[in-house]
C-alpha cells in the first residue's frame, strides 16, 4: 500500500507522507552538479488530514430488530 500524497508547502510538488512528515526530496527541475539538495519541506509536519470517518453514529438509535452484542 502506498503513503498519501499531499502537495508540499514549499516547492508544490506532491509528496508522501510517512508518519506525519512529508517524505525526504529533491526541489524541482533539473540539478546543475552532483550534489543532493534537499527541498526546505522535506520531513517538515503535516498538517492533519480531516476527521477519520465514523463507522457508526453513537447519537443514532438502533435500528428495530438490531441487537445488542452484548
Amino acid at each position: 500500500m502506498s503513503s498519501p500524497r499531499r502537495a508540499c508547502p514549499v516547492c508544490t510538488r506532491e509528496i508522501a507522507v510517512v508518519g506525519g512528515r512529508y517524505a525526504r526530496h529533491d526541489p524541482p527541475g533539473r540539478r546543475t552538479s552532483f550534489e543532493l539538495i534537499s527541498c526546505p519541506g522535506s520531513r517538515r509536519m503535516a498538517p492533519l488530514m480531516a476527521a477519520a470517518p465514523k463507522l457508526f453514529d453513537p447519537e443514532e438509535p438502533p435500528i428495530p430488530g438490531q441487537q445488542p452484542l452484548f
